[in-house]
């Protein structure tokens, strides 16, 4: 097993990799707390995994709470029912709640741990890809408006994560290309050499070779916690986590969350990016290349359709815009990228009459 501390002005927890971690969940939920356990989980995963998770709680069994699976569920409704749900079943701010899911279990839990009394502890649990290496890390929670993604949310960390490469054996092949997605992002921005390892090794990676996905969690979440100890608050640098999601959320709202997987929209997204920093030569036609084949390497990307004003119109509530000012992270070779602030217009329509003709092919 592998542990990375994540350790920022307000935080310092420890995430664990490894496999069959169950009992060093049951273990770290009895030594850090003397509240009540709760888990919020998908009715999917719980008939995976439910009974090996209760099998580690053998005395005071967390009491379990469920959401459906999908994106239209992450909604602030959903947060109201399970805050009821809470309340009735008596949990109070000792009680500690366990985000047992991928992303949106992971995203809705921490929001609602962060609110339900002003605020109680949670761990995050995550079973997908996208989740474990993402958006378990970091301390950003929250839930969807209509106008677009995440728009209601805080910053509230975890106690601990737990990040156990045997529920990537369960995964559908989908949702694991959509996780591998974040980590190719994550070598592009930041890591070089996870690019360089995934742009070799996408046949052992794909084929769920455990050394070769550990190596690729590990360095993943290495890059993202170091970004975060930098910049919690996402004031400057952790911006560039954000490549490919301007658009990649745009995208997600643009289709009703009902046709691409997170990870997914956020592929077309950083290709339809890349087609801004080529014509503003702030990376090279070399790494376009490289980029692209390695973003493919991990497809296939669903193809998707809306129209140019529903795109614009969705990006214009992003959260990274500033004061009227368009934020949009572009690579500067690989492993750097920048946040710029001048994306114009024309270039934007350019990138996306050039994605929507590409996603319809």
């Amino acid at each position: 097993m592998r542990t990375i501390r994540v350790k920022t002005p307000s935080a310092d927890y420890p995430v664990s990799i490894g496999r069959n971690l169950f009992s060093r969940i049951a273990t770290f939920i009895r030594k850090s707390t003397a509240g009540r356990p709760f888990v919020l989980t998908s009715p999917e995963i719980w008939a995976l995994w439910g009974k090996k998770f209760l099998a580690a709680f053998p005395k005071d069994q967390p009491t379990v709470l469920f959401l459906p699976a999908g994106e239209r569920f992450k909604r602030l409704t959903h947060v109201e029912r399970l805050a009821s749900e809470l309340a009735q079943a008596g949990a109070d701010r000792s009680s500690l709640l366990i985000a047992f899911g991928g992303g949106i279990i992971g995203d809705l839990a921490g929001f609602l741990a962060a609110i339900y009394m002003r605020g109680i502890d949670h761990i995050q649990v995550p079973t997908t890809l996208l989740a474990q290496v993402d958006s378990s890390v970091g301390g950003k929670t929250g839930v969807n408006l209509a106008a677009g993604k995440n728009l209601i949310g805080s910053f509230h960390h975890p106690r601990a994560v737990f990040a156990d490469i045997d529920f990537l054996q369960t995964l559908p092949d989908r949702e694991l290309r959509a996780g591998l997605f974040e980590s190719v992002k994550a070598g592009i921005i930041r890591d070089a050499s996870l690019f360089r390892f995934m742009e070799q090794n996408a046949e052992e990676i794909l084929a769920r070779d455990p050394a070769a996905l550990d190596r690729v969690i590990t360095a993943s979440i290495r890059m993202k916690a170091n970004v975060v100890a930098i910049d919690e608050r996402e004031s400057g640098l952790r911006m560039i986590l954000n490549y490919g999601h301007t658009l990649g959320h745009a995208i997600e709202a643009a289709t009703n969350y009902r046709t691409l997987l997170h990870g997914e929209a956020i592929a077309w997204g950083m290709l339809a990016a890349l087609q801004i920093a080529l014509a503003r030569n702030t990376v090279g036609p070399d790494h376009v290349q490289r980029i692209e084949q390695t973003i493919h390497a991990y497809g296939p990307l669903p193809p998707f359709r809306t129209t140019p004003a529903r795109l614009l119109g969705t990006a214009k509530h992003d959260k990274k815009n500033r004061a009227g000012t368009r934020r949009f992270i572009l690579p500067k070779g690989i492993g750097n990228a920048i946040v710029v602030e001048d994306v114009s217009d024309n270039e934007l329509n350019s990138a996306i009459g050039w994605l929507l003709a590409t996603a319809r092919k």
